[in-house]
Parts: C-alpha cells; structure tokens; sequence
C-alpha cells in the first residue's frame, strides 16, 4: 500500500512541477506553425515529435496539461461549494427542502452526464467557462448525496443537539458544527472527482466541442491525431500517457487520502 501511495504522491507531484514549469519555459511556442518541420519524429530537437502544423508536441502537452487542470480545479470547485451547501442544507433540515433537492438531483442522474455536458455546451457554445459549468452540473447531483448522507449521520450526534439545546441558530449549528466534521468525505470526494473531471473534459475536447483551437488540451491533441494513428503514432502517445498517469497519480492520491480519513476502509 505504501508503494501506491508512493506512486501517486509522485506522479501527482510530477504533474504540478510540469505545470508550474510550463509557466517560465516552454521548449517551443505550442501555437506556433512550422511548415518546414511537419509530422517531425521525435529527436533532440522535438523531443515528441511535432504535428501536422509542425507545432512541437512536447510544448503542447505542457500547455494542455495546464488547461486540462485549471479546467479540473474551477469545475470540482464549484461542484464542491454547491453540492456542500445543498447536501448540508437538504440532511439538515429535511422536510420539504430535502425532498425537492432529492427529486431535482435524480432528474439530472436520469441523463448520463457526458450528454447532459454536450447539451449544455452546444446552448452556452465551446469555451472554457461552458465547460466548466456543463461538468459542474453533471457532477453536482453526486456531490449533493453523498454530502447528504454523510450529514444525515452527523446532525444525530450528541454535540449537533447539545447545539440545538443550547439555542444555537440552524444556519450557524450548521457551519460549526456539521460542515467541519463533513469535511473528511467531502475531501475524498473532491480528489476523485478530480480525475473524473479530467478524463470528461478530455473525452469533451475529443469530440470537438472542449476549449476551441488553437489552444491545445490533451482531448484535441488526441482528436488531432487519428488521421496519422499509423505513420505518426507519437502525436497520440503524449497526450494518451498524460491522461493516463493524472488519472492514476490522482486515483492513488485519493486512496492514500481515503485510508487516512477512514481506517476502516483501509483495511
């Protein structure tokens, strides 16, 4: 277990100094056309190759692995700070608030969530900020429950009446009581979501409809290469091994986290 806690320590930590790098150096510029050097194999040059613009592909990756996060931060986010406060909201008092949160959230769960984000996005038209807000939408109903669940166990505990008792409001009951001790799911949570948020907005640029071009994600990098799958399988490696080992590091990292906030599930 330590080995894989190791692992997504590391590739989690490799993923941050590849995106704070990119922030003071990039080999190349990753828009920048270079019809003299198209479909280039990798070498000392281009370390990965270049594309069929001869942009250099490790420049890209880098660039999209930036996208790709700040995309993955701003959409968990706004899915935790909404699902927060509506699963705090809808376990704590119950009644009728319960009950409508409940039925609007299984309205949403009822549309597979990469469709209802391609809905969303095809209204509010390709960008950045309509992915964010699609992807927040599809992954709000879970945030919702399972901060629900999660509260319907905590407001039965002896300091949540003793609160009551005391004559403490409900809304401050809430932040100071109930939400801290909702924290530890809600943490877990937020780090799964991450690498769900990372391969949708991947699959999304997939098929067209993510962050427009020329800025490049590790979904359009993939799109882009298709055509060129065999006389220049490179194009799609790089951005395929990025997905890959973010979805691990992240995975393994929200296991380690998992195991710490609840030993029960460790063993």
């Amino acid at each position: 277990m330590r080995v894989n806690v190791a692992l997504g320590y590391g590739l989690t930590g490799l993923l941050i100094a590849v995106i704070l790098l990119g922030f003071v150096w990039l080999p190349y510029d990753p828009i920048a056309i270079d019809l003299d050097h198209t479909l280039a194999r990798p070498s000392l040059s281009h370390w990965l190759g270049t594309d069929e613009f001869g942009r250099d592909v490790a420049a890209r990756a880098m660039l999209g692995a930036r996208i790709s996060v700040l995309i993955a931060l701003q959409t968990v986010a706004l899915a935790i700070a909404l699902g927060t406060a509506l699963g705090v909201l809808g376990g704590f008092v119950r009644g009728w608030t319960d009950r409508l949160l409940m039925t609007a959230s299984d309205a949403i769960l009822a549309f597979p969530g990469i469709l209802l984000a391609l809905a969303m996005i095809a209204v509010l038209g390709p960008s950045r900020h309509s992915i964010v807000i699609a992807l927040a939408i599809a992954y709000l109903p879970s945030t919702i429950r399972i901060v629900r669940s999660a509260v319907l166990s905590i407001r039965e505990r002896e300091y949540v009446e003793a609160s009551r008792v005391a004559g403490d409001g409900a809304l401050y009951t809430m932040w100071r009581h109930v939400l801290p001790n909702a924290t530890p799911p809600i943490i877990v949570l937020a780090t799964s979501m991450f690498g769900w948020v990372v391969l949708s907005e991947s699959a999304l640029s997939f098929l067209g409809v993510g962050v427009p071009p020329p800025e490049p994600t590790w979904g359009n990098m993939l799109s882009s290469a298709r055509p060129y799958m065999h006389g220049a399988a490179y194009l799609s490696i790089a951005p395929g091994l990025c997905i890959v080992a973010t979805l691990l590091g992240i995975n393994m990292l929200g296991d380690a986290l998992r195991d710490r906030f609840d030993p029960r599930a460790g063993r």
